[in-house]
């Protein structure tokens, strides 16, 4: 008889959350740095370089823990497919200690062309870590700002939703991953004006925590003074839950009702080692990122 599968365990899915943040903060970090501070690339390299990064930050982690990599993709999941409430903080927490760690090394390797662009560690390269609103130049407020992210993020699991769902159409051998990276490179190119398309909590308050223990004082705040940093928080929490049950209304309820095909389950485990709580671990081991 041939030896069932055993699931992870908690320790390793957080694992997994953790080292798929990390690379997807690398990519995305690391290119905005090289475009503001280095002054190589432009717009179109960021949106690429962070579509890529979710791309293989996925493919890091799905096989593990589903490679959510975002806690509003967690949260979703939580509210609308079943995911385990009691994974939702620990999941949230490793997500942010990956961006958190991948900010640090960002900010240390660039740390000299960082010191030649701004000397001061002002708001002119702050966004390398973090959003602003209007990308700090244009005339957008916290609010605009929060309506962008609310919206951009519904786009985005709206969309991961569609593409991750077994039971609609989704892309063959593997390659989910690279369609959910396609994706965040459109984002980045329509949604990215007013509020740089943060669409992840972890992604941003992350690395904005981690610019504050290394010199950004203004961290916290936007261009106008005002705190900001619950923006990229608030914002993709409420707009992935509200994509995620806009899909579920127009398009989830109408497919073919199957419980081992949701998207972002881990796979069935041994019934002598299954906890009865954990309803999210029914699946495929399908990707429910970003």
């Amino acid at each position: 008889m041939a030896q069932r599968m055993k699931l992870p365990g908690l320790l390793g899915e957080l694992a997994a959350e953790f080292a798929g943040t990390m690379i997807l903060i690398l990519f995305g970090l690391g290119v905005v740095a090289q475009v503001v501070a280095g002054g190589l690339g432009d717009h179109d390299s960021i949106a690429w370089a962070w579509g890529l990064g979710v791309t293989v930050g996925v493919y890091v982690a799905a096989r593990i823990s589903g490679a959510h990599l975002n806690p509003a993709v967690t949260l979703a999941l939580a509210v609308v497919k079943g995911f385990s409430w009691r994974k939702v903080a620990p999941y949230a927490l490793a997500q942010t200690a990956g961006a958190f760690v991948a900010a640090l090394l960002v900010r240390w390797n660039y740390s000299e062309v960082l010191a030649k662009a701004d000397p001061g560690h002002t708001l002119k390269t702050q966004g390398v870590f973090s959003t602003l609103p209007g990308n700090g130049v244009l005339p957008v407020t916290q609010w605009g700002g929060l309506r962008d992210q609310v919206i951009g993020t519904a786009i985005l699991l709206f969309v991961i939703l569609a593409v991750t769902d077994l039971r609609n159409s989704p892309p063959a051998a593997n390659l989910a991953p690279v369609v959910i990276g396609l994706l965040v490179v459109a984002i980045g190119m329509a949604w990215g004006t007013d509020a740089g398309y943060a669409i992840n909590p972890a992604r941003d308050f992350g690395p904005r925590l981690a610019s504050f223990l290394t010199g950004y004082g203004t961290a916290w705040r936007d261009q106008y003074g005002d705190l900001y940093f619950w923006v990229p928080i608030v914002g993709p929490l409420v707009g992935g839950v509200l994509g995620a049950g806009l899909y579920q209304v127009l398009i989830g309820r109408f497919l073919p009702a199957d419980e081992a095909l949701e998207p972002g389950r881990l796979p069935t485990p041994d019934p002598t080692d299954a906890d009865p709580t954990d309803a999210d671990r029914t699946g495929a081991g399908r990707p429910a990122t970003v």
